[in-house]
Parts: structure tokens; sequence; C-alpha cells
């Protein structure tokens, strides 16, 4: 306890937040990380893994408890249910935290929230999986090999069985595995204005572990520092936080200059200024985004590096825009999805997307590419992209919109590197899979107006 925050009544808060509220996991423990920004590092640190663990293995942490409890997971009491994952994730991942703490600390929490009667039960549950957790056996791959990749991978079988069908057995135990693997933040340079050897020597003077990120020079893998928002190379505007996946869509837009470009779907910005930076600060990027809080998002990225050529506006990719039409010389369709892709940074997705949402977002993203088609001028490019790896998303909406609209593929090799190179890239389009490839789960698509 720190200064009256009890650490483990504040991990209880943000799995609550997350699990019955909605709230998006990276959004509620940075919220509360930023209302208590007195706590020590250490402990910073242990909220964070304890929450992001706890929902990245819930499947296998329920399997655990229904195994001990006689009570399932699914009828307990909301508060009851988030103080057991939570220990269990301890018990079972944090030699650290001895298993006798972790009881105890679990039962005086559920006294504290007005559960007193079922301390017995959370001291029993829990004692009784500190002891026996490691003679508990999977379900059996051989018979039901869906089953046992579910609960060792914690990832639900409506999941596990589209992958397998789409992917095969082999890639998508490597999805699976990439899933639940921790990585470094991702950063793009703006070497177009500031040398790569200068933004390297800045961040490593903080003590900032720096290694190349795969596919683009430009990339670093960075880690070992307490906050992005304390380097000096992250304030002066000279890196830009973001995945090589989506740095690769505007290598693959080619944007030159003077160019006016369309992101319809930009926030937090990195896009809108990847390719700004492209155009060397000739030339406009239209970054667009629904809410006013999200255009915020772009316009804070747009103050801090100095992007000149980006204006950010408050608009609905849904709705036509008459007087964009046949204006724009590239246009960026990053359309919303089920986000498949990136389940290892946000993993509260996987328990999320139905059968009928899925068939909402689609619908959604045809409407969104129906507008975007009328925004290219003849001769113009349309890069079609999303963070998902769910072929009715993006391979079915591919041929869809071709087979809707005046568009052709084009060929994406010469933006690429040779290890990308593959016959879609040939053709005009990259699926990324975590695990296969060392990104994202993200797919491109490059349209050509003709």
């Amino acid at each position: 306890m720190t200064n009256g925050i009890n650490t483990r009544e504040l991990i209880l808060q943000i799995l609550l937040e997350i699990e019955e509220e909605g709230k998006h996991s990276h959004i509620a423990i940075r919220n509360a990380l930023s209302k208590y920004q007195f706590l020590p590092r250490q402990e910073r640190a242990f909220i964070t893994r304890v929450c992001e663990g706890t929902l990245e293995y819930r499947i296998l942490i329920d399997y655990i408890i229904d195994s001990y409890s006689k009570v399932s997971v699914d009828k307990m009491k909301p508060v009851i249910r988030e103080i057991l994952r939570s220990a269990v994730y301890q018990i079972r991942f944090m030699d650290s935290v001895p298993d006798s703490a972790v009881c105890n600390e679990a039962v005086k929490l559920a006294q504290r929230k007005g559960f007193y009667s079922l301390k017995p039960f959370v001291n029993g549950v829990l004692r009784t999986i500190a002891r026996e957790w490691k003679n508990l056996k999977l379900p059996s791959r051989e018979e039901n090999p869906v089953r046992y990749l579910s609960v060792r991978y914690s990832m639900p079988e409506t999941l596990v069985n589209r992958w397998l069908e789409d992917y095969g057995e082999e890639k998508t135990e490597k999805i699976l595995t990439d899933f639940l693997t921790e990585k470094p933040i991702t950063v793009r340079c703006r070497t177009h204005k500031y040398p790569q050897k200068e933004i390297y020597e800045s961040l490593v003077d903080q003590g900032v572990e720096v290694k190349p990120a795969p596919y683009l020079p430009y990339a670093y893998e960075i880690s070992n520092y307490n906050h992005i928002l304390a380097l000096d190379a992250f304030i002066q505007g000279k890196i830009q936080v973001q995945d090589v996946s989506s740095m690769l869509v505007a290598e693959i837009a080619d944007p030159q200059k003077g160019d006016y470009v369309i992101d319809m779907c930009a926030a937090p910005g990195g896009k809108s200024l990847h390719v700004a930076d492209k155009m060397g600060d000739y030339g406009t990027v239209d970054a667009r985004d629904i809410s006013q809080y999200k255009v915020d998002m772009i316009e804070e990225n747009i103050h801090r590096t100095d992007c000149i050529n980006v204006q950010a506006h408050v608009m609905d990719a849904t709705v036509f825009d008459v007087d964009s039409e046949l204006k724009a010389d590239v246009v960026l369709a990053d359309v919303p999805c089920s986000g498949y892709g990136v389940i290892g940074k946000k993993p509260e997705i996987k328990y999320r997307v139905t059968a009928q949402k899925q068939e909402e977002i689609v619908i959604l993203q045809r409407t969104i590419l129906d507008n975007a088609a009328e925004y290219v001028k003849p001769g113009g490019v349309l890069v079609f992209s999303t963070c998902t790896i769910a072929k009715e998303e993006n391979e079915e909406n591919m041929l869809w919109f071709m087979n809707n609209h005046p568009f052709k593929l084009e060929s994406i090799d010469p933006y690429l590197p040779e290890e990308l190179h593959s016959e879609t890239t040939a053709l005009g389009y990259l699926q990324l899979l975590p695990g296969v490839h060392k990104t994202d789960g993200f797919f491109i698509a490059k349209f050509r107006r003709k």
C-alpha cells in the first residue's frame, strides 16, 4: 500500500471496469496510473502486469478455477470472480509473489469489498489451487485439439476454429503463441528531419534499450524506460509510436510531393504524419475521424511533431463528403475492424466480437470503402488496411470492392523488403500474421483508379 492506495484493490477496480463496464484495457490501465502518478515504478509495473496477464490468460485461469471450485466462474459475483482471477494469475505466472501472500491479500480484499461470508470460499479455492495446479492436466490435444488450443493459449474456441480453417494448425499455433509474447514498443524515426544517429543517441543517453525493428531501416524497438512521454526524442517530435505494419501503409501509398491525401479514419494520426513526412512538408494531408476526442489525439501529435501539412477535421467516414469527390491523389482507408491482429496488445478484444458484430463490421467497412472510392481522382491511389486477420474483413472485402468500383490492384513489391514478397504482394495485397511475420496482424491492399 502506498499513500493509502491498495495495489490489489486498484487492480480489482481496473479489471471490473474492463470486464463489467466494457472499457478498453489500455485506457483503463492508463487512466488509473495517471490518477495515481505518485505510485513507485515497481508498483505501476505490478499493476500493469497483473491486469494485462489476467486478461490475456482468462480462459486458462477460468479452467483452473473451475477445476477446483464448487461454484463455476460464470456464476460467481463479479467482484469475487475478478479477485480469484487476478490471484490465480499471480499464483500461476508470478514466482516473485509468495502464494501465501496472494491468498491472504485476496481474502482481505474480499472482506473489504463486503463479502465477509465468502472469505472461507476464497481462501479455500486459492490455497487448493496453490497446492494442486501443477498437477492439473490440460484437455487432450488428440481428443479435442480445438479445446486444447483454446485453454492452452486462452483463446475462444470460435476464433481457434476459424483460424484453423483459414491458416492451418501450424500457423494458428504461431499466432496464438505470439499473442501471449511480450514485445517492445516500436517507434518510427522521423529521419527526413532528424539524423537517425541523433535520435539513437538521444534514446540511449536516457537509458533506453534500442534495437532495429524488422523490415524498415528507420524503425526501432525500444524498452527499459519508465514512460514514453518522458523521452526527449518523443517530446521533441523526433519519434512516433507506431507498429511496423502501420508504417508499411505509407510506404505502399507512396505519396508524391504536392499530393492531396485524405486519411479517412486517422486517429491517433501515425499514418497521416508518416505520409506527410514522406512528402517532405509539401502537399496536404486531410486527417479525419469521427469525434472531437479522436481529432484532439491527432492534433496533439501534429503539434508535438510540428507537422505543418497535416490538417485534422471531425468527419464521419460513413457520410459521403461531396466536396471531396474526385479530389484526392491518395486516400487511406484504415477502416474500423474486429482488431484480431492486435489481440496481443488489447487482449479483451478476443472476448468481445460476436458473429453479429462481425457482420456489422463488414457492412461498416463497405460503407466507408464506397465513400473512399468516390474521393480518388482518376489514376489516383486507394490504400485499404485493417488490423485484423479475419478473411471476411480483408480478402473478401477486397474482392467485393473490385467487383463494385472502377479500381484495380497494383503490385506492392516495389515498396516492401524482399522478405515480404509473395504471390499476393505481386498482385497488390499483404496479410501479415503475428508469429509468422514480425509485426501485428495487419492487412494492406493497394488499388489504383482506372
